[in-house]
């Protein structure tokens, strides 16, 4: 494994040796935790200025944009997953039916379930390409899959939905950062940010297509307008006609913090971290004798989380399984040290 571009980013991140649990939360850049600690201090000296943070918000939208192949204009601004599904669900007309993956993520397929107007079909990740077809109104599906790691492939989901005119969601907030995204593929790309874009737990950033006005600002907010701070009270407000739109109002102290991280994960080539991730995880499943595969995160069955922590080693529990996840911070001692642990307790998981 070829350990330049690790050896090119290390010095802007922590090294925590065995961290390998991103999929539950990235760790932040030097800069990003300075700017964080910065913005808590400002706001106990009552120096926050929330007018100026405006201008980071914007920048967070362009990082966003160039991450995932879209425009800026494009990016609407959340606190959650479930918030900006939940706008697509509510968007779709009584009766809709959408096509979701079994076991996905619950903020991806619940806001349709929880919907008594939706029928809703659920079906293996392998079989949704096959099953999108016309008659379906929407399919929504996690890039990769949270438990394990499994990758849909959205060139194939995007021609199919395209020719069958079926719209599109998509969640990347288990590969943005590692997975080449290209969003202006479908409707909308919604991103949880602090996991694979290492920002701070509480900003959700989605990637709207300029065709899908049929999605309501369902949870429609003063700073869905081009001018915000014009837009406090009603009746008047008019939204805007970007994806913006969609924006809810920001947290303040998260926004520089979110925009360094952000930026910081722009400047790298998103190739270049997909072949070293996927890389050392593939390393690491060559020790266990698995199968390569084309995801930065592998599960494995025959040992809990506890028992790899134990040895010092960061993982996650998760639908049985202890899951293990690889980023641009982490290195070949990472891989060593898990496959020690492993190799010796864990049977591998075939599928994963």
């Amino acid at each position: 494994m070829d350990d330049m571009l690790n050896s090119d980013i290390a010095a802007r991140y922590p090294h925590i040796p065995g961290y390998l649990d991103t999929a539950s939360y990235g760790l932040p850049a030097h800069a990003t935790s300075a700017a964080l600690a910065k913005a808590a201090h400002d706001w106990s000296v009552a120096a926050t200025d929330p007018y100026a943070l405006d201008a980071t918000v914007d920048r967070m939208r362009v990082s966003f944009a160039s991450i995932v192949g879209a425009r800026a204009n494009d990016i609407a601004l959340g606190g959650s997953t479930s918030q900006m599904v939940g706008m697509v669900a509510a968007s779709l007309p009584d009766g809709a039916r959408v096509l979701a993956v079994e076991r996905d993520f619950s903020s991806v397929v619940y806001p349709f379930l929880s919907d008594p107007r939706l029928n809703v079909t659920l079906v293996p990740l392998e079989r949704l390409v096959d099953e999108v077809r016309t008659g379906i109104d929407l399919v929504a599906v996690s890039a990769a899959q949270s438990c394990d790691g499994s990758v849909v492939d959205l060139t194939a989901l995007a021609m199919a939905a395209h020719s069958a005119g079926v719209k599109t969601l998509i969640d990347v907030s288990q590969s943005a950062g590692w997975l080449p995204i290209h969003a202006s593929d479908f409707d909308m790309v919604v991103a949880s940010a602090y996991k694979w874009l290492s920002c701070p737990r509480g900003i959700a950033l989605a990637a709207i297509h300029p065709e899908a006005t049929w999605i309501r600002p369902v949870c429609a907010s003063w700073y869905g307008s081009d001018d915000p701070w014009n837009s406090l009270y009603g009746p008047d407000v008019k939204l805007s006609s970007l994806g913006r739109r969609l924006d809810t109002s920001p947290p303040w102290q998260l926004v520089e913090a979110g925009a360094i991280a952000l930026e910081t994960l722009a400047a790298q080539d998103i190739h270049e971290a997909y072949t070293y991730c996927t890389g050392l995880a593939n390393d690491l499943r060559s020790a266990l004798r698995m199968p390569a595969s084309n995801s930065a995160i592998l599960s494995v069955t025959g040992i809990d989380a506890s028992a790899l922590a134990d040895a010092g080693v960061r993982a996650s529990a998760r639908d049985g399984r202890a899951r293990l996840s690889f980023y641009v911070y982490n290195d070949a001692a990472d891989v060593e040290m898990a496959a020690r642990v492993l190799s010796a307790h864990a049977r591998p998981l075939q599928r994963a």
